[in-house]
């Protein structure tokens, strides 16, 4: 089986080496300097059960690799203009692409019913560009739940052992292709679940997200730092509210509990990703994470107020630091 990770950051590099270490035949697009070290040294994926040492062919332009069988997008959101211009070389008549991002996915709206059917998301694909050039039919979803850091260029550190993908088609069939791609991540050592509610997964995500997420960003802390503090605490309390509220006006469960996702959050010793992204000067996840399911939020006449505070804290954060550049 030919795969390809699209983006090697922390999330990508992990689930490359996972899935050589399952014995898929692992390609991954990375830029031109990470790229030549792990040609040169191969790629380390450091977890708490030992190293994981992988041999894998990394390319930065995917005209050298031609057609997959799964193409695993894991760039962030803002980047996907970018994906959408490129991927074209990678895909077959039966590719597969799996969209492993964090906040709202593009293809959210495909094959539900209702007002909302086949909704565009332009804050997410600009122009509709990753519509047109994947398009919705070779979309899976997924979701993934793992802390890890980018050490340096080739190597990753992971930080705990809970290693969860959760997969699902937007049609909530359960199919061959997301059957096949779950077996192949399973013998990489990944616990993985295939779903017939994708959306309700991408939710309970959202919500692990955005309750400690923004006031860990605002202090530049680990998770479980604004966790243990009290008045965080009755904020982040709000936050599981406001956004639960938002995808139960859609029509979705969320999974987890309010009482379960505090308590993993006073245990997490991780950075989120995008607290990462604000220190290292990258580009921030808001429009897919925070400014997407507001939209929704409004639309739908459900009130978020801690929410909308914290939405433009982040946006006047990052725009000082020149990482965001929207409303």
């Amino acid at each position: 089986m030919k795969v390809c990770i699209y983006g090697l950051g922390a999330i990508g590099g992990h689930i490359a080496a996972r899935l050589s270490q399952g014995g898929a035949d692992v390609s991954v697009i990375a830029r031109a300097a990470t790229a030549d070290v792990i040609r040169q040294n191969g790629l380390l994926v450091k977890t708490l059960d030992g190293d994981i040492h992988a041999k894998v062919t990394v390319a930065s332009d995917p005209r050298d690799l031609g057609a997959q069988d799964f193409v695993i997008v894991t760039v962030k959101a803002p980047s996907l203009p970018d994906v959408a211009a490129g991927i074209a070389p990678l895909l077959g008549p039966q590719t597969s692409v799996v969209f492993a991002m964090n906040g709202m996915p593009w293809w959210y709206f495909h094959r539900t019913s209702g007002p909302m059917a086949e909704r565009r998301m332009p804050l997410i694909d600009p122009d509709d560009a990753i519509w047109n050039a994947v398009g919705p039919a070779r979309a899976i979803g997924a979701i993934v739940n793992t802390a890890c850091v980018v050490v340096e260029p080739g190597i990753i550190q992971v930080t705990n052992r809970t290693n969860r993908l959760i997969l699902g088609e937007p049609d909530g069939n359960t199919s061959t292709r997301v059957e096949t791609l779950a077996s192949a991540m399973r013998t990489g050592g990944f616990n993985v679940d295939v779903t017939p509610r994708i959306r309700d997964e991408v939710w309970d995500k959202l919500v692990g997200n955005l309750c400690g997420g923004p006031l860990a960003v605002l202090a530049l802390s680990k998770a479980k730092d604004v966790y243990n503090d009290p008045v965080c605490d009755a904020a982040i309390r709000r936050l599981i509210d406001e956004v639960t509220a938002i995808a139960t006006a859609l029509g979705c469960d969320v999974r987890s509990t309010p009482q379960s996702r505090l308590q993993a959050g006073r245990n997490l010793d991780h950075k989120p990703s995008m607290v990462q992204d604000l220190e290292r000067g990258r580009a921030m996840e808001i429009d897919s994470m925070i400014s997407v399911p507001l939209d929704l939020a409004r639309e739908l006449a459900v009130p978020t107020p801690t929410l909308d505070l914290m939405a433009a804290l982040i946006k006047l954060r990052a725009r000082a630091a020149g990482l965001y550049h929207g409303a």
